[in-house]
């Protein structure tokens, strides 16, 4: 079985090419005559540096330390020394970048989409916004923004609780989808209503594309409910295919990441009406263990009753996910039960879990048992 861990402690095998993006700004509001300023040197051709999406347009990504940058060795710093020493530490380094965790390739994905929306759409403010969510204390800032230079991206927004919980602040900044090591927090995230995972990286990693975002989702108690796994858990495979076929006409109710895949569908459209329907650089795909034929019926009228588009739909009809995914070569994949996400790691897929339904009682009564 592969080795995971909540830190993303794994060295990467290899390294995604760096994106060239425009340097940062330091994203203040502006006065009306920095406004015109602005204005004027755009319409000259002077300006070099995008302005960061307004978060009531955007699509909003919020990202931990812990799973954007590799922090183990800090993480031990905090948790033998005690957090002054920490801090001291991040200081005295600040000027050494982190190197790169799980989520940045998909962070690299996500600007480089946003750099075509902005080239068709110069005016659009429907983007995707990432935000760097954290617990550090603002005295690491510096160290942080010396890191996210180094990569070369645009990441504008930092939330920088000292050590609170970020969950208020998500809600605030209407946050589509956060991502981070810290599973407490993310089952936290998710009884809030926000779409979220915890991210974990393999020993070894697929090269992913540089310009086509590639996003996977499990179906039951990830897009969908966990209602049939319910239905499953309970009675077993010959009585869900029943249940299924029963209720083939009726939609399941959503699950936990639905809205984000609602949100990929709408920047997706933005290319479709520009003729990038079949070289659109965001696509999607559902892999599920469900049947084709004895199941896969109601969720695809699900989706479609949804008016949502999965480019690619797998039903694997039990068979193992990770060969699949490795042929895919997401930059994330999002599964609720742990094999699943240890089967796609195995296979040197970037992997999520979504703690939510049935079978995270499941794993419990299992692991209850085993004590």
């Amino acid at each position: 079985m592969v080795k995971m861990s909540l830190d993303p402690v794994q060295v990467m095998s290899k390294q995604v090419k760096e994106l060239k993006v425009a340097p940062t700004s330091n994203g203040d509001s502006k006065g009306s005559w920095e406004e015109k300023e602005e204005f004027d040197q755009h319409h000259l051709g002077l300006t070099t540096k995008p302005k960061p999406p307004k978060p009531e347009n955007a699509v909003t990504i919020a990202v931990s330390t812990r799973v954007l940058f590799r922090t183990e060795i800090e993480q031990k710093v905090f948790e033998q020394e005690g957090v002054e020493e920490y801090l001291r530490y991040q200081i005295e380094h600040e000027n050494e970048p982190f190197e790169p965790g799980p989520a940045l390739p998909f962070v690299k994905a996500l600007e480089a989409v946003n750099n075509r929306l902005r080239e068709l759409y110069p005016q659009s403010e429907e983007l995707f916004d990432i935000i760097l969510v954290t617990y550090n204390h603002a005295h690491v800032g510096i160290r942080l923004i010396n890191t996210i230079n180094h990569h070369n991206l645009f990441i504008e927004r930092f939330c920088m609780t000292g050590g609170s919980s970020p969950i208020g602040y998500l809600k605030a900044w209407h946050t589509n989808l956060y991502l981070s090591a810290d599973a407490e927090k993310v089952r936290e995230a998710l009884a809030e209503g926000i779409a979220a995972a915890t991210m974990f990286m393999p020993e070894k990693l697929t090269e992913v594309s540089e310009s086509q975002l590639r996003v996977a989702f499990d179906g039951d108690a990830v897009l969908f409910s966990d209602e049939s796994e319910q239905i499953f858990k309970a009675h077993g495979l010959d009585k869900f295919f029943e249940h299924e076929r029963e209720n083939e006409d009726t939609l399941l109710d959503h699950g936990p990441l639905k809205g984000f895949l609602e949100a990929l569908g709408k920047l997706q459209k933005k290319f479709y009406a520009k003729g990038y329907r079949l070289d659109c650089p965001i696509r999607t795909f559902l892999v599920t263990a469900r049947s084709a034929a004895s199941s896969g019926i109601r969720a695809l009228k699900t989706l479609r009753a949804w008016g949502l588009e999965i480019d690619e739909a797998l039903f694997l009809a039990g068979a193992p996910k990770g060969p699949i995914l490795e042929k895919i070569r997401p930059h994330i994949f999002f599964d609720d039960q742990m094999f699943h996400v240890e089967g796609a790691a195995e296979m040197g897929t970037i992997a999520a879990h979504v703690p939510y339904g049935i079978a995270q009682k499941y794993i419990k009564k299992k692991s209850s048992a085993k004590k």
